[in-house]
């Protein structure tokens, strides 16, 4: 059993590793900037979609997120809220997972944050991803655009300070292109807040 939960879990960080998403060393947020909104504890997903976000209070500045893929298929998150200059978003970073592995073997983990913009909360959750094609050909014609590291021929993992990620993304927030199309997540159901 322990052995199908560990396939699982390597499964959904591999989907997050893929290269299809914005990753980053650092966190968008600081103390300062983390909000909480108990509107976003719940169940939520895309219409027609199998797959759940599930939100639930860790405590007064951390949010727990499952997405389930499916229902054998899960990841397990921390998520932060923040606003940065009016503007909101969620940085999400990986839970330690109960691995039957030893340190030797969680040492050759690196977990990184992803985040997504959040155009609104209700009557739907409607979030945007950084769009991992754009910031790839942004950094091929001007490689200084943000620091950063290439892992292997097209990933590509921010190193920028927070600070620095913020100034970005803002920057970006309006440029066509560089966020994929909204994910509009309906409430399926509220959660214990």
């Amino acid at each position: 059993m322990r052995s199908l939960k560990l396939l699982i879990f390597l499964s959904v960080v591999l989907l997050l590793l893929s290269g299809c998403i914005v990753q980053s060393l650092h966190p968008l947020y600081t103390d300062e900037n983390v909000i909480f909104d108990t509107r976003l504890i719940g169940q939520w997903s895309e219409e027609g979609s199998e797959e759940i976000w599930e939100f639930s209070r860790l405590d007064e500045k951390r949010y727990g997120c499952v997405v389930y893929v499916d229902e054998e298929e899960k990841g397990m998150l921390e998520a932060r809220l923040l606003t940065i200059k009016g503007k909101m978003f969620l940085d999400f970073f990986p839970t330690e997972p109960d691995w039957p592995s030893g340190i030797f073997y969680q040492l050759h983990l690196m977990p990184v944050h992803t985040f997504a913009f959040v155009r609104q909360i209700e009557p739907t959750l409607q979030i945007r991803f950084p769009n991992i094609d754009w910031l790839q050909e942004l950094l091929e014609k001007n490689p200084d655009a943000i620091r950063h590291e290439k892992r292997g021929n097209h990933d590509v993992i921010l190193s920028a300070s927070t600070e620095v990620l913020q100034t970005f993304w803002l920057a970006h927030i309006d440029t066509e292109g560089a966020f994929d199309k909204p994910i509009d997540l309906q409430r399926r159901q509220v959660a214990d807040q």
